[in-house]
Protein backbone atom coordinates (compact mmCIF):
# COMPACT_ATOMS: atom_id res chain seq x y z
CA UNK A 1 0.00 0.00 0.00
CA UNK A 2 2.86 2.49 0.78
CA UNK A 3 4.37 1.89 -2.65
CA UNK A 4 1.07 2.90 -4.22
CA UNK A 5 0.94 6.12 -2.24
CA UNK A 6 4.48 6.97 -3.28
CA UNK A 7 3.63 6.39 -6.96
CA UNK A 8 0.59 8.68 -6.79
CA UNK A 9 2.64 11.31 -4.93
CA UNK A 10 5.44 11.18 -7.52
CA UNK A 11 2.92 11.39 -10.36
CA UNK A 12 1.34 14.48 -8.87
CA UNK A 13 4.75 16.01 -8.14
CA UNK A 14 6.06 15.31 -11.64
CA UNK A 15 2.95 16.95 -13.11
CA UNK A 16 3.61 20.09 -11.12
CA UNK A 17 7.33 20.04 -11.91
CA UNK A 18 6.70 19.45 -15.60
CA UNK A 19 4.21 22.35 -15.68
CA UNK A 20 6.78 24.56 -14.02
CA UNK A 21 9.51 23.47 -16.46
CA UNK A 22 7.27 24.02 -19.47
CA UNK A 23 6.22 27.41 -18.13
CA UNK A 24 9.88 28.40 -17.68
CA UNK A 25 10.70 27.12 -21.16
CA UNK A 26 7.80 29.11 -22.66
CA UNK A 27 8.85 32.18 -20.70
CA UNK A 28 12.36 31.71 -22.04
CA UNK A 29 10.95 31.43 -25.56
CA UNK A 30 9.00 34.70 -25.15
CA UNK A 31 12.05 36.49 -23.75
CA UNK A 32 14.24 35.08 -26.50
CA UNK A 33 11.78 36.19 -29.18
CA UNK A 34 11.74 39.72 -27.76
CA UNK A 35 15.50 39.83 -27.38
CA UNK A 36 16.10 38.48 -30.87
CA UNK A 37 13.60 41.00 -32.27
CA UNK A 38 15.61 43.78 -30.62
CA UNK A 39 18.88 42.38 -31.93
CA UNK A 40 17.83 41.86 -35.53
CA UNK A 41 16.20 45.30 -35.55
CA UNK A 42 19.45 46.93 -34.46
CA UNK A 43 21.44 44.87 -36.96
CA UNK A 44 18.97 45.58 -39.77
CA UNK A 45 18.80 49.34 -39.23
CA UNK A 46 22.57 49.61 -38.83
CA UNK A 47 22.96 47.60 -42.02
CA UNK A 48 20.71 50.07 -43.85
CA UNK A 49 22.91 52.96 -42.67
CA UNK A 50 26.02 51.00 -43.68
CA UNK A 51 24.84 51.41 -47.29
CA UNK A 52 25.68 55.14 -47.20
CA UNK A 53 26.69 56.68 -50.50
CA UNK A 54 30.47 56.23 -50.82
CA UNK A 55 31.10 58.92 -53.44
CA UNK A 56 29.13 61.53 -51.52
CA UNK A 57 31.26 60.82 -48.48
CA UNK A 58 34.47 60.85 -50.51
CA UNK A 59 33.85 64.17 -52.25
CA UNK A 60 31.73 66.08 -49.74
CA UNK A 61 32.15 64.30 -46.37
CA UNK A 62 28.40 63.76 -46.09
CA UNK A 63 26.69 60.59 -44.90
CA UNK A 64 23.44 59.84 -46.72
CA UNK A 65 21.75 56.65 -47.89
CA UNK A 66 20.66 56.69 -51.53
CA UNK A 67 17.21 55.10 -51.73
CA UNK A 68 17.70 54.38 -55.43
CA UNK A 69 20.74 52.17 -54.67
CA UNK A 70 22.32 53.21 -57.96
CA UNK A 71 19.23 52.65 -60.09
CA UNK A 72 18.26 56.30 -60.54
CA UNK A 73 14.75 55.62 -59.18
CA UNK A 74 14.78 56.65 -55.51
CA UNK A 75 12.01 55.28 -53.29
CA UNK A 76 11.69 54.53 -49.58
CA UNK A 77 10.07 51.23 -50.58
CA UNK A 78 13.54 50.13 -51.73
CA UNK A 79 14.94 50.85 -48.28
CA UNK A 80 12.02 49.11 -46.59
CA UNK A 81 12.78 45.99 -48.62
CA UNK A 82 16.48 46.20 -47.74
CA UNK A 83 15.59 46.48 -44.06
CA UNK A 84 13.21 43.54 -44.29
CA UNK A 85 15.85 41.36 -45.97
CA UNK A 86 18.50 42.18 -43.39
CA UNK A 87 16.11 41.40 -40.54
CA UNK A 88 14.84 38.17 -42.08
CA UNK A 89 18.32 36.81 -42.76
CA UNK A 90 19.43 37.52 -39.21
CA UNK A 91 16.28 35.95 -37.79
CA UNK A 92 16.78 32.72 -39.68
CA UNK A 93 20.48 32.46 -39.03
CA UNK A 94 22.46 29.66 -40.66
CA UNK A 95 21.72 26.06 -39.76
CA UNK A 96 24.61 23.69 -39.44
CA UNK A 97 24.51 20.33 -41.19
CA UNK A 98 24.06 18.29 -37.97
CA UNK A 99 21.05 20.35 -36.86
CA UNK A 100 19.46 21.00 -40.20
CA UNK A 101 16.38 18.91 -39.38
CA UNK A 102 15.74 20.35 -35.91
CA UNK A 103 12.78 22.59 -35.25
CA UNK A 104 13.43 26.30 -34.73
CA UNK A 105 12.87 27.09 -31.04
CA UNK A 106 11.61 30.60 -31.90
CA UNK A 107 10.24 30.17 -35.45
CA UNK A 108 10.22 33.94 -36.15
CA UNK A 109 9.23 35.73 -39.34
CA UNK A 110 9.35 39.42 -40.27
CA UNK A 111 5.88 40.88 -40.59
CA UNK A 112 6.11 44.49 -41.77
CA UNK A 113 8.95 46.98 -42.17
CA UNK A 114 7.79 50.54 -42.80
CA UNK A 115 9.73 53.80 -42.81
CA UNK A 116 7.35 56.18 -41.06
CA UNK A 117 9.77 59.13 -40.86
CA UNK A 118 12.88 59.95 -42.88
CA UNK A 119 14.91 63.13 -43.32
CA UNK A 120 15.65 63.76 -47.00
CA UNK A 121 18.70 65.91 -47.80
CA UNK A 122 16.57 68.64 -49.41
CA UNK A 123 13.91 68.77 -46.67
CA UNK A 124 13.31 72.05 -44.81
CA UNK A 125 14.82 74.06 -47.67
CA UNK A 126 17.99 72.00 -47.54
CA UNK A 127 18.50 72.36 -43.78
CA UNK A 128 18.83 68.59 -43.41
CA UNK A 129 21.97 68.67 -45.56
CA UNK A 130 23.20 71.88 -43.91
CA UNK A 131 22.79 70.33 -40.46
CA UNK A 132 25.23 67.61 -41.47
CA UNK A 133 27.60 70.21 -42.90
CA UNK A 134 27.55 72.13 -39.61
CA UNK A 135 28.24 68.90 -37.74
CA UNK A 136 31.17 68.14 -40.07
CA UNK A 137 32.52 71.69 -39.68
CA UNK A 138 32.16 71.71 -35.88
CA UNK A 139 35.90 71.22 -35.33
CA UNK A 140 36.94 73.60 -38.11
CA UNK A 141 38.80 76.67 -36.73
CA UNK A 142 36.28 79.06 -38.26
CA UNK A 143 35.84 81.79 -35.63
CA UNK A 144 38.22 84.28 -37.26
CA UNK A 145 36.93 83.52 -40.75
CA UNK A 146 33.31 83.93 -39.65
CA UNK A 147 34.11 87.33 -38.12
CA UNK A 148 35.95 88.46 -41.25
CA UNK A 149 33.19 87.41 -43.68
CA UNK A 150 30.50 88.97 -41.50
CA UNK A 151 32.42 92.23 -41.12
CA UNK A 152 33.21 92.53 -44.84
CA UNK A 153 29.63 91.75 -45.83
CA UNK A 154 28.32 94.26 -43.31
CA UNK A 155 30.51 96.98 -44.82
CA UNK A 156 29.09 96.25 -48.27
CA UNK A 157 25.44 95.98 -47.20
CA UNK A 158 25.52 98.96 -44.80
CA UNK A 159 26.59 101.24 -47.68
CA UNK A 160 24.05 99.54 -50.00
CA UNK A 161 26.82 98.64 -52.42
CA UNK A 162 24.84 95.57 -53.43
CA UNK A 163 21.46 97.29 -53.82
CA UNK A 164 21.96 101.00 -54.55
CA UNK A 165 20.42 102.06 -57.88
CA UNK A 166 23.58 103.50 -59.37
CA UNK A 167 22.16 103.32 -62.91
CA UNK A 168 19.13 105.35 -61.84
CA UNK A 169 21.35 108.02 -60.33
CA UNK A 170 23.48 108.18 -63.46
CA UNK A 171 20.45 108.42 -65.74
CA UNK A 172 19.01 111.24 -63.63
CA UNK A 173 21.81 113.54 -64.78
CA UNK A 174 21.46 112.37 -68.37
CA UNK A 175 17.77 113.29 -68.27
CA UNK A 176 18.65 116.75 -66.97
CA UNK A 177 20.90 117.25 -70.00
CA UNK A 178 18.04 116.20 -72.26
CA UNK A 179 15.57 118.49 -70.49
CA UNK A 180 17.87 121.51 -70.86
CA UNK A 181 18.62 120.55 -74.45
CA UNK A 182 21.44 121.38 -76.82
CA UNK A 183 21.63 124.41 -79.10
CA UNK A 184 20.78 123.83 -82.73
CA UNK A 185 22.38 124.99 -85.91
CA UNK A 186 20.94 125.24 -89.41
CA UNK A 187 22.66 122.76 -91.68
CA UNK A 188 20.58 123.73 -94.70
CA UNK A 189 17.62 125.90 -95.24
CA UNK A 190 14.91 124.92 -92.80
CA UNK A 191 16.87 121.94 -91.42
CA UNK A 192 18.36 122.13 -87.93
CA UNK A 193 20.34 119.66 -85.85
CA UNK A 194 21.78 119.63 -82.32
CA UNK A 195 25.27 120.99 -81.77
CA UNK A 196 27.17 117.91 -80.47
CA UNK A 197 28.28 118.09 -76.85
CA UNK A 198 30.99 115.46 -77.36
CA UNK A 199 30.69 114.36 -73.74
CA UNK A 200 33.34 111.62 -73.19
CA UNK A 201 31.05 110.09 -70.56
CA UNK A 202 28.88 108.94 -73.45
CA UNK A 203 31.85 107.02 -74.85
CA UNK A 204 32.39 105.26 -71.53
CA UNK A 205 28.71 104.44 -71.05
CA UNK A 206 28.49 102.98 -74.56
CA UNK A 207 30.84 100.20 -73.49
CA UNK A 208 28.39 98.90 -70.89
CA UNK A 209 26.70 96.72 -73.51
CA UNK A 210 29.95 94.99 -74.47
CA UNK A 211 30.09 92.80 -71.35
CA UNK A 212 32.39 93.02 -68.36
CA UNK A 213 34.60 90.07 -69.28
CA UNK A 214 35.18 91.37 -72.80
CA UNK A 215 36.29 94.68 -71.31
CA UNK A 216 38.55 93.52 -68.50
CA UNK A 217 40.17 90.48 -70.13
CA UNK A 218 42.60 90.80 -72.98
CA UNK A 219 42.16 87.17 -74.06
CA UNK A 220 38.91 85.38 -73.24
CA UNK A 221 39.80 82.11 -74.97
CA UNK A 222 40.86 80.55 -71.68
CA UNK A 223 37.44 80.99 -70.07
CA UNK A 224 35.49 77.75 -69.75
CA UNK A 225 32.38 77.34 -71.91
CA UNK A 226 30.97 74.24 -70.17
CA UNK A 227 27.17 74.15 -70.43
CA UNK A 228 24.75 72.12 -68.30
CA UNK A 229 21.05 71.34 -68.57
CA UNK A 230 19.77 72.76 -65.28
CA UNK A 231 16.30 71.23 -65.50
CA UNK A 232 17.87 67.88 -64.58
CA UNK A 233 19.13 69.15 -61.21
CA UNK A 234 17.63 69.54 -57.79
CA UNK A 235 17.03 73.31 -57.90
CA UNK A 236 14.79 73.00 -60.99
CA UNK A 237 12.88 69.70 -60.65
CA UNK A 238 9.99 68.41 -58.55
CA UNK A 239 11.44 66.94 -55.37
CA UNK A 240 10.89 63.78 -53.41
CA UNK A 241 9.84 64.89 -49.91
CA UNK A 242 10.56 63.41 -46.51
CA UNK A 243 9.35 64.21 -43.01
CA UNK A 244 11.72 67.11 -42.39
CA UNK A 245 14.69 67.58 -40.13
CA UNK A 246 14.96 65.13 -37.25
CA UNK A 247 14.62 66.90 -33.88
CA UNK A 248 16.88 64.34 -32.18
CA UNK A 249 19.63 65.03 -34.73
CA UNK A 250 19.32 68.77 -34.11
CA UNK A 251 19.44 68.22 -30.36
CA UNK A 252 22.66 66.24 -30.67
CA UNK A 253 24.53 68.16 -33.40
CA UNK A 254 22.86 71.58 -33.27
CA UNK A 255 21.05 73.81 -35.76
CA UNK A 256 22.48 74.34 -39.27
CA UNK A 257 24.80 77.35 -39.52
CA UNK A 258 24.75 79.44 -42.72
CA UNK A 259 28.24 80.90 -42.30
CA UNK A 260 29.74 77.46 -41.68
CA UNK A 261 27.94 76.26 -44.79
CA UNK A 262 29.48 79.13 -46.77
CA UNK A 263 32.98 78.25 -45.51
CA UNK A 264 32.31 74.59 -46.32
CA UNK A 265 31.43 75.51 -49.92
CA UNK A 266 34.78 77.21 -50.42
CA UNK A 267 36.46 74.12 -48.97
CA UNK A 268 34.67 71.77 -51.37
CA UNK A 269 33.99 73.83 -54.52
CA UNK A 270 36.13 75.46 -57.17
CA UNK A 271 36.05 78.99 -58.57
CA UNK A 272 37.85 81.09 -61.17
CA UNK A 273 41.57 80.76 -60.50
CA UNK A 274 41.07 77.74 -58.20
CA UNK A 275 39.30 75.11 -60.26
CA UNK A 276 38.30 71.85 -58.57
CA UNK A 277 39.76 68.76 -60.19
CA UNK A 278 37.27 66.56 -62.08
CA UNK A 279 34.37 69.01 -61.61
CA UNK A 280 31.70 69.47 -64.27
CA UNK A 281 31.33 73.24 -64.02
CA UNK A 282 34.71 74.91 -63.62
CA UNK A 283 33.42 77.96 -61.77
CA UNK A 284 31.25 76.35 -59.11
CA UNK A 285 31.11 79.22 -56.59
CA UNK A 286 30.25 81.58 -59.44
CA UNK A 287 27.40 79.20 -60.40
CA UNK A 288 26.03 79.35 -56.86
CA UNK A 289 26.12 83.15 -57.09
CA UNK A 290 24.87 83.50 -60.68
CA UNK A 291 22.72 80.43 -61.30
CA UNK A 292 23.29 80.37 -65.09
CA UNK A 293 23.81 77.27 -67.22
CA UNK A 294 27.32 78.02 -68.55
CA UNK A 295 30.64 78.82 -66.92
CA UNK A 296 30.98 81.94 -69.07
CA UNK A 297 27.61 83.33 -67.98
CA UNK A 298 28.27 82.60 -64.33
CA UNK A 299 31.63 84.33 -64.42
CA UNK A 300 30.05 87.24 -66.31
CA UNK A 301 27.25 87.50 -63.74
CA UNK A 302 29.76 87.45 -60.90
CA UNK A 303 31.86 90.11 -62.63
CA UNK A 304 28.75 92.28 -63.04
CA UNK A 305 27.95 92.00 -59.34
CA UNK A 306 31.56 92.87 -58.48
CA UNK A 307 31.38 95.82 -60.88
CA UNK A 308 28.21 97.09 -59.18
CA UNK A 309 29.76 96.88 -55.71
CA UNK A 310 32.92 98.59 -56.87
CA UNK A 311 30.99 101.27 -58.80
CA UNK A 312 28.96 102.25 -55.73
CA UNK A 313 32.10 102.28 -53.58
CA UNK A 314 33.98 104.39 -56.12
CA UNK A 315 31.09 106.84 -56.47
CA UNK A 316 31.05 107.25 -52.69
CA UNK A 317 34.75 108.07 -52.80
CA UNK A 318 34.90 110.27 -55.93
CA UNK A 319 32.04 112.48 -54.72
CA UNK A 320 34.11 113.18 -51.61
CA UNK A 321 37.36 113.97 -53.45
CA UNK A 322 37.43 117.73 -54.17
CA UNK A 323 40.37 117.47 -56.58
CA UNK A 324 38.60 114.90 -58.78
CA UNK A 325 35.39 116.92 -58.67
CA UNK A 326 37.40 119.96 -59.79
CA UNK A 327 38.86 117.98 -62.72
CA UNK A 328 35.40 116.88 -63.81
CA UNK A 329 34.06 120.40 -63.45
CA UNK A 330 36.86 121.83 -65.60
CA UNK A 331 36.18 119.25 -68.33
CA UNK A 332 32.43 119.98 -68.18
CA UNK A 333 32.96 123.72 -68.41
CA UNK A 334 35.20 123.24 -71.44
CA UNK A 335 32.56 121.13 -73.19
CA UNK A 336 29.66 123.48 -72.44
CA UNK A 337 31.68 126.56 -73.39
CA UNK A 338 32.00 125.22 -76.91
CA UNK A 339 28.25 124.76 -77.17
CA UNK A 340 27.57 127.98 -75.22
CA UNK A 341 25.22 126.18 -72.80
CA UNK A 342 26.53 126.96 -69.29
CA UNK A 343 23.39 125.48 -67.74
CA UNK A 344 24.60 122.03 -68.82
CA UNK A 345 27.88 122.27 -66.87
CA UNK A 346 26.52 120.85 -63.63
CA UNK A 347 24.78 117.71 -64.98
CA UNK A 348 27.66 117.08 -67.42
CA UNK A 349 30.11 117.24 -64.51
CA UNK A 350 28.21 114.47 -62.73
CA UNK A 351 27.97 112.28 -65.83
CA UNK A 352 31.77 112.56 -66.09
CA UNK A 353 32.20 111.63 -62.41
CA UNK A 354 29.91 108.60 -62.79
CA UNK A 355 31.73 107.52 -65.97
CA UNK A 356 35.08 107.90 -64.22
CA UNK A 357 33.91 105.79 -61.29
CA UNK A 358 32.69 103.17 -63.80
CA UNK A 359 36.09 102.95 -65.51
CA UNK A 360 37.82 102.74 -62.13
CA UNK A 361 35.46 99.90 -61.23
CA UNK A 362 36.37 98.02 -64.40
CA UNK A 363 40.00 98.45 -63.37
CA UNK A 364 39.12 96.95 -59.95
CA UNK A 365 37.42 93.91 -61.51
CA UNK A 366 40.39 93.39 -63.82
CA UNK A 367 42.78 93.51 -60.85
CA UNK A 368 40.68 91.02 -58.89
CA UNK A 369 40.45 88.52 -61.75
CA UNK A 370 44.22 88.81 -62.21
CA UNK A 371 44.81 87.86 -58.59
CA UNK A 372 45.17 91.36 -57.17
CA UNK A 373 43.57 93.10 -54.20
CA UNK A 374 41.09 95.97 -53.96
CA UNK A 375 39.97 97.65 -50.71
CA UNK A 376 36.24 97.99 -50.05
CA UNK A 377 36.68 101.71 -49.40
CA UNK A 378 39.37 103.56 -51.34
CA UNK A 379 41.68 106.45 -50.57
CA UNK A 380 43.40 108.76 -53.06
CA UNK A 381 46.42 106.43 -53.04
CA UNK A 382 44.25 103.50 -54.19
CA UNK A 383 42.75 105.28 -57.22
CA UNK A 384 44.26 103.97 -60.46
CA UNK A 385 42.63 105.72 -63.44
CA UNK A 386 42.80 109.27 -64.72
CA UNK A 387 39.92 111.39 -65.99
CA UNK A 388 40.94 110.83 -69.62
CA UNK A 389 40.40 107.08 -69.20
CA UNK A 390 36.71 107.65 -69.96
CA UNK A 391 37.68 108.47 -73.55
CA UNK A 392 39.35 105.08 -74.11
CA UNK A 393 37.90 102.64 -71.61
CA UNK A 394 39.45 99.32 -72.57
CA UNK A 395 42.79 100.83 -73.55
CA UNK A 396 43.14 102.59 -70.22
CA UNK A 397 42.84 99.43 -68.09
CA UNK A 398 46.16 98.12 -66.78
CA UNK A 399 47.44 95.19 -64.75
CA UNK A 400 48.27 97.43 -61.78
CA UNK A 401 47.35 96.30 -58.28
CA UNK A 402 46.99 98.38 -55.12
CA UNK A 403 48.51 95.62 -53.03
CA UNK A 404 46.01 96.06 -50.22
CA UNK A 405 42.39 95.16 -49.57
CA UNK A 406 40.44 92.02 -50.44
CA UNK A 407 41.26 89.48 -53.12
CA UNK A 408 38.86 87.77 -55.53
CA UNK A 409 38.02 84.93 -53.14
CA UNK A 410 37.18 87.36 -50.35
CA UNK A 411 34.85 89.30 -52.64
CA UNK A 412 33.26 85.96 -53.64
CA UNK A 413 32.66 85.29 -49.94
CA UNK A 414 30.75 88.56 -49.73
CA UNK A 415 28.73 87.82 -52.86
CA UNK A 416 27.94 84.32 -51.62
CA UNK A 417 26.91 85.70 -48.22
CA UNK A 418 24.56 88.16 -49.96
CA UNK A 419 23.06 85.48 -52.24
CA UNK A 420 19.53 84.51 -51.05
CA UNK A 421 19.75 81.51 -48.71
CA UNK A 422 17.44 79.25 -50.73
CA UNK A 423 19.33 79.90 -53.98
CA UNK A 424 22.69 79.36 -52.28
CA UNK A 425 21.63 76.05 -50.72
CA UNK A 426 19.96 74.46 -53.74
CA UNK A 427 22.55 75.62 -56.27
CA UNK A 428 25.19 74.10 -53.99
CA UNK A 429 23.25 70.83 -54.11
CA UNK A 430 23.14 71.15 -57.92
CA UNK A 431 26.96 71.25 -57.86
CA UNK A 432 27.06 68.12 -55.69
CA UNK A 433 24.78 66.24 -58.06
CA UNK A 434 26.81 67.36 -61.08
CA UNK A 435 30.06 66.04 -59.65
CA UNK A 436 28.63 62.81 -58.22
CA UNK A 437 27.01 62.00 -61.57
CA UNK A 438 30.42 62.08 -63.24
CA UNK A 439 31.51 59.02 -61.22
CA UNK A 440 30.87 55.40 -62.30
CA UNK A 441 27.42 54.04 -61.47
CA UNK A 442 25.99 57.41 -60.40
CA UNK A 443 24.78 58.94 -63.67
CA UNK A 444 21.27 59.52 -62.29
CA UNK A 445 22.18 60.40 -58.69
CA UNK A 446 19.63 62.56 -56.85
CA UNK A 447 20.16 64.23 -53.50
CA UNK A 448 16.41 64.37 -52.90
CA UNK A 449 16.50 60.56 -52.93
CA UNK A 450 18.94 60.44 -49.98
CA UNK A 451 18.17 60.37 -46.25
CA UNK A 452 20.35 60.61 -43.16
CA UNK A 453 17.92 59.66 -40.35
CA UNK A 454 14.93 57.35 -40.40
CA UNK A 455 12.32 55.95 -38.04
CA UNK A 456 10.99 52.49 -38.88
CA UNK A 457 7.97 50.55 -37.66
CA UNK A 458 8.56 46.79 -37.65
CA UNK A 459 6.55 43.74 -36.65
CA UNK A 460 7.36 40.06 -36.29
CA UNK A 461 5.37 36.89 -35.81
CA UNK A 462 6.28 33.55 -34.32
CA UNK A 463 5.02 30.12 -35.26
CA UNK A 464 4.17 29.66 -31.57
CA UNK A 465 1.46 32.33 -31.73
CA UNK A 466 3.33 35.44 -30.62
CA UNK A 467 3.62 38.76 -32.42
CA UNK A 468 5.37 41.98 -31.50
CA UNK A 469 5.79 45.49 -32.92
CA UNK A 470 8.55 48.06 -32.48
CA UNK A 471 9.58 51.57 -33.61
CA UNK A 472 13.20 52.68 -33.75
CA UNK A 473 14.97 55.86 -34.86
CA UNK A 474 18.44 55.61 -36.39
CA UNK A 475 20.61 58.11 -38.25
CA UNK A 476 23.94 59.81 -38.79
CA UNK A 477 24.26 62.14 -35.81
Amino acid sequence: MRKGYITVFLSLSLTLILSLVLTVIEGARISAIRMKFECVTDIGMNSVLAEYHRELLKQYDLLFVDTSYGTGAPSVENTQEHLRNYMQKNMQGQKTSIFHSTRDFLNMQVGTTELIEYSIASDDSGNVLKRQVSDYMADYPAEGLISKITANSEQVSSSRMDSRDIAGERNKYQRKIEEIGLPQKEVEEGVYEDVPLNNPADIANATRSIGVLNLVMGDTSGISNVKVDLKNYISRRTLMMGSGMCSDAVRVSGEPNDILFLIYLFDKCGYYGEVKEDSLLQYQIEYIIGGKDTDWQNLEQTAKKLLHIREVSNIIYILSDTSKIAEAEAMALGLTAVTMTPALAEPVKYTILFAWAYVESLQDVKSLLNGGRVPIYKTAADWKTGINSIKNVKGSLSDSDSGRGLNYKEYLEILLFLTPEHDRTFRAMDIMEMDIRKTPGNSAFRLDGCFDTFKAHMSITSGFGYSYEMERLYGFY
